[in-house]
């Protein structure tokens, strides 16, 4: 009985193929044709889409490592360039006083207390105990004083950063110092009877040997008056605590007869 049905069965296959059953099959129901390219083609679909999804991974942990090795670059660059901005202020302020003496470079080393950016160290060496004037851009913005044998800046705003000033065309004079609040200066000692005006500029005075008269420190913008004097409100136009580089200004001190004698006659020898 088994081998009739496998006989049986061999020859309905043998005579399908020989009279194109098949074929036939497959013109009169075409959908299954259509199934199988509906098939073949989700097949196909959901392959590329897996190689894009794979592709896509792999790019963005490509675009990751370029992001951080971009990152890298960018404080480089951000360093070089404050560096660039310190050495470009240093230049343009050299071009603006280069015709003046007894002028020398300092760079801001630190800050002496992080509760004080008024006060800082600086690679300046002093000689001696005097008070030096403090100078950028052509402004004045401090003074530099010796504190436990080490050379410091105190910049304008510092309550002990002092020096003399004249105030508008009639050159008033007056002392600066740190204003009350520590946002602008306070020109303090201003005689009772003197005229001055807001919109006048300050400028040093020359009269305590710390700087040079002429040198510009900002404009007024408040005046009130008390007992024994005016006081008047000073904005300043050096941002001093943007700086790192400043100028140290040291003024020459007349030569006496003897030390004059001295010289010439060691230089004669």
């Amino acid at each position: 009985m088994r081998k009739f049905l496998f006989v049986f069965l061999f020859l309905v296959v043998g005579l399908s193929y020989l009279f194109e059953v098949d074929k036939l099959i497959i013109r009169n129901l075409s959908f299954l044709n259509d199934i199988k390219l509906a098939y073949i083609e989700k097949v196909i679909n959901i392959s590329s889409n897996v190689s894009k999804y794979f592709d896509q991974v792999n790019t963005i942990e490509q675009l990751r490592e370029e992001n951080k090795e971009l990152k890298q670059y960018k404080a480089l660059y951000l360093r070089t360039q404050e560096k660039f901005d310190s050495l470009n202020e240093y230049l343009t302020s050299n071009e603006s006083i280069s015709t003046k003496t007894n002028l020398q470079q300092t760079r801001v080393l630190s800050y002496i207390g992080f509760n004080d950016f008024t006060k800082v160290w600086v690679d300046y060496e002093k000689e001696d105990d005097s008070i030096l004037g403090l100078i950028t851009e052509d402004y004045a913005a401090g003074i530099l004083l010796t504190e436990n044998q080490r050379t410091v800046a105190l910049l304008n705003g510092n309550k002990k950063a002092s020096y003399a000033v004249f105030i508008g065309p009639n050159k008033v004079p007056g002392i600066v110092t740190s204003s009350d609040d520590g946002k602008d200066l306070s020109i303090k000692f201003i005689p009772f009877w003197s005229d001055i005006k807001v919109g006048d500029e300050v400028v040093t005075s020359g009269m305590d040997n710390i700087f040079y008269e002429g040198l510009k420190v900002g404009k007024i913008t408040e005046i009130t008056k008390e007992p024994q004097m005016k006081v008047a409100r000073l904005k300043p136009y050096a941002n001093v605590l943007k700086k790192k580089y400043f100028y140290v200004y040291k003024e020459n001190k007349p030569i006496k007869i003897e030390e004059k004698k001295k010289e010439n006659e060691t230089t004669n020898k």
